[in-house]
């Protein structure tokens, strides 16, 4: 298959002409003999964003024998070298535009570029009619979160978010523990992660002009961003701690921790959101105001309605060492999550606790755990986050459900995102005489959902959706 010329999709041709009235016939796979596949049965798939997560992806997607991976793309010849020699014949590019323009047989494509790329990539891969596989975080901005959440409707596609633990059996064992009533209704939830190991809470690098490497271009991988000068130790990782590329901590863990809970308690948009951050030392200069960078910590308060019968509950995410207070009932010697990272939801009957990505879960206290004796009502995901993904994507728009969908996916980084919200308007400033006024920093922002709208402190809503550079 010459998948760089521009024919037609194999999907439009067979939807152009009808099956019943085709003059040809698709073959079935046992008439081609072992080891063929009628084309019918493949699955072509194409990867943007190649190196590190992104091949990682398209190996963990390749374990379905339907898939055939035909192009690559990145924008740093170094980072895609691997998967130049593993997916041998892959066609690869470096621009997404290209590649998206000219490999017509495209069914699906995996997304794992730097977080302020996701949602353009995806929105034009998703109009060409491509089901999607997209990193966490799903977007960069609360805005590109709806618009990815509602093209996934208009388009016909099928979606996933690299959560992976969302199809894992550990939020399945919370959700059926929370239905059976163990710990009774939520009201509280803390989330911590030990992350960033990336530098954050600094300012950005005055040095001289760097030369950019031969590989990399650094145009494309700006996209999106504010043209600026390349850096030394940015790409491929550092990235995260910048707000024009990355959302910091929360956004790299938040949609792994969170996910437990916004799933089993069935949570939808916040209503309020505060925050506080921690500070850092820059020779003698204390952390002051570095708006270009996310903060080296931080404790978010979320609060959530009353859903259906349920209460109103406040979820606490900590980052940057922070940790929430030890439950009484758990041991002085037993592990609060994972050490690092981890997630405990507080009942009016009891505590339930997991580690990241929702492995793990238990009671608190933990003898409780060999007495739990509840009903699996909730089915589990043998084949994997990858390939359940492919499996529906080969079953078409609306035929099977994946784990983390848009329809899932986009309300949870949406309130994720609401944290970092909170964040960027803390340091918001006014010249006040011969001081400053800091009005973001010491208030809750009240949060219409459905609109998208910060009420009571309209400053904040430049952060709901950012301007893209010109061309982009």
């Amino acid at each position: 298959m010459d998948t760089s010329q521009p024919n037609k999709s194999r999907r439009k041709f067979i939807k152009q002409i009808g099956l019943a009235g085709a003059a040809f016939t698709i073959v079935p796979r046992h008439v081609l003999g072992k080891g063929f596949r009628a084309p019918s049965d493949t699955f072509y798939l194409g990867g943007i964003g190649v190196g590190g997560k992104g091949y990682s992806d398209l190996v963990e997607c390749a374990k379905s024998d339907a898939v055939k991976i035909i192009s690559l793309c990145d924008v740093d010849d170094r980072r895609a070298t691997r998967a130049i020699q593993d997916f041998k014949g892959a066609k690869y590019y470096k621009d997404y535009r290209q590649m998206l323009d000219q490999e017509s047989g495209l069914d699906g494509v995996t997304i794992a570029t730097p977080d302020h790329m996701h949602a353009i990539q995806s929105l034009n891969a998703m109009e060409r009619g491509l089901h999607v596989y997209v990193q966490k975080p799903l977007t960069h901005d609360i805005a590109e979160a709806r618009a990815m959440t509602e093209a996934a409707h208009r388009y016909k596609v099928v979606t996933q978010m690299g959560n992976q633990g969302a199809s894992g059996d550990g939020v399945r064992k919370m959700q059926e523990w929370y239905q059976a009533g163990l710990i009774g209704d939520v009201t509280e939830v803390w989330c911590w992660t030990d992350r960033p190991v990336w530098p954050q809470g600094i300012p950005w690098p005055k040095n001289k002009k760097m030369d950019v490497p031969k590989e990399l271009d650094w145009d494309l991988w700006l996209g999106t961003a504010p043209k600026k000068e390349y850096i030394d130790n940015l790409v491929p990782f550092n990235w995260r701690g910048w707000w024009d590329y990355g959302t910091g901590a929360l956004g790299d863990m938040a949609c792994h921790i969170i996910e437990p809970a916004f799933k089993t308690l069935k949570l939808g948009y916040p209503t309020a959101v505060e925050a506080s951050v921690g500070s850092v030392y820059v020779g003698e200069f204390r952390r002051g105001y570095f708006p270009e960078s996310c903060p080296p910590s931080s404790h978010i308060i979320l609060d959530f309605p009353e859903r259906e019968d349920k209460p109103a509950l406040k979820l606490h995410w900590m980052d940057g060492g922070i940790q929430p207070e030890r439950p009484e009932e758990l041991g002085a010697n037993e592990q609060m999550g994972d050490g690092g990272n981890g997630v405990i939801m507080k009942g009016t009957r009891g505590t339930m606790m997991c580690n990241t990505y929702g492995i793990n879960p238990r009671l608190v206290p933990l003898a409780l755990n060999d007495a739990i004796n509840v009903k699996e009502t909730i089915p589990r995901v043998p084949e994997g986050h990858y390939v359940q993904w492919v499996n529906a994507a080969m079953a078409g728009y609306g035929a099977q459900e994946t784990s983390s969908d848009f329809d899932i996916a986009g309300p949870l980084t949406e309130s994720i995102l609401m944290g970092n919200l909170a964040l960027r308007s803390f340091d918001i400033r006014k010249r006040q005489g011969n001081g400053y006024e800091y009005p973001g920093r010491y208030i809750k922002l009240l949060w219409d959902g459905p609109n998208m709208k910060i009420t009571n402190f309209d400053e904040a809503n430049q952060f709901v959706q950012r301007d893209y550079r010109t061309g982009w």
